[in-house]
């Protein structure tokens, strides 16, 4: 383990979506995240990005998507998280599959992995996603969004990112570099592309795991697949003494780059996956008002100058609403 405090756990994940307004109603109806922050690609602002989370954009809650819609369809494999997993209240696995009979949704039979129970699903991407039951402490730090999904049910930040990894041994040691301990191993059903699942924990509740599969799938990054996953680094200092730490490992991290609402540093671990390091600060709310966010177009710095064609070049979308769509439905 290095001398950098250890990472908490994972900060957000960015994945490659396609229709925009599809993206937007099945994250924020039918999973019931709050869509915190509507704003665009900062490397491409021809497109969108969209930030969904808890009630208050909490780390370790955020999921997020560039929807390019002309980019062909993706493929999950080597070098890639394939599947990022959600935490959810135990008892709440029921509810949430009659509700994807309800809308439409692509889900698989509940597994059981490290003594939790674990319900897959696809997002109309083809995005592979998970809930995991879990009991939510009374402490929690996320807090519910509760439009379309009751509290009982609501999705409660991450649980764990899986990588499917060539060789997994340099990037375990990445990993205990950021402070993940490995915690349990267990084998994989005989269909599957790898034999092992190791599990890897951070410090924190929120975003805690990292499960590691060796594997020779072939990858193709496009639609239903993940652009990176950032993992949290909470202060400026906690940030720089990582980079360091991780750049003692032989990757090659970028400066940091100031992403407006956290400040970012950016590497491949030896396998490929773009990891990112972000801070805690200044958050969702830097630039909104908790109650309003989500409700505009936010644009960053110097694009709010270029707002006339930024807007021109993007797709119209509505954010869905609980009183909308009950209106609709009568």
């Amino acid at each position: 383990m290095s001398d950098a405090p250890p990472t908490p756990g994972i900060h957000h994940v960015t994945c490659i979506a396609g229709d925009p307004q599809q993206n937007l109603d099945f994250w924020v109806e039918t999973l019931g995240l709050r869509l915190v922050k509507r704003s665009i690609n900062q490397d491409d602002p021809t497109t969108y990005h969209f930030f969904f989370a808890d009630a208050e954009g909490t780390p370790g809650t955020s999921m997020t998507f560039f929807p390019w819609e002309n980019l062909r369809q993706g493929k999950v494999g080597t070098g890639q998280v394939s599947r990022t997993a959600f935490r959810v209240p135990e008892g709440s696995l029921d509810f949430w599959e009659d509700r994807f009979e309800d809308h439409g949704v692509d889900y698989e039979d509940r597994v059981e992995r490290f003594d939790e129970t674990v319900l897959p699903f696809y997002d109309p991407d083809g995005l592979p996603v998970e809930l995991v039951a879990v009991d939510i402490p009374d402490d929690d730090p996320t807090v519910p969004w509760t439009e379309f999904v009751p509290d009982d049910a609501a999705i409660r930040g991450f649980h764990s990112v899986t990588l499917w990894l060539g060789d997994s041994q340099r990037t375990e040691d990445v990993l205990r570099t950021m402070g993940l301990d490995e915690t349990a191993s267990e084998a994989l059903p005989a269909d599957s592309r790898g034999e092992e699942r190791t599990r890897f924990a951070a410090t924190g509740t929120v975003g805690q795991y990292v499960d590691v599969v060796s594997t020779t799938a072939t990858a193709r990054q496009g639609h239903g697949t993940v652009h990176h996953v950032a993992f949290q680094t909470p202060s400026d200092t906690d940030q720089s003494a990582m980079r360091t730490a991780v750049q003692e490992t032989g990757v090659r991290p970028t400066n940091q780059i100031d992403r407006h609402w956290f400040r970012s540093v950016y590497f491949r671990e030896p396998n490929g996956v773009l990891f990112e390091l972000a801070t805690s600060g200044p958050g969702y709310t830097s630039d909104e008002p908790l109650d309003e966010l989500g409700e505009k177009l936010v644009l960053p710095g110097e694009f709010e100058t270029q707002r006339g064609q930024i807007e021109a070049d993007l797709a119209d979308v509505t954010v869905p609403r609980a009183d909308r769509v009950d209106a609709d439905a009568d």
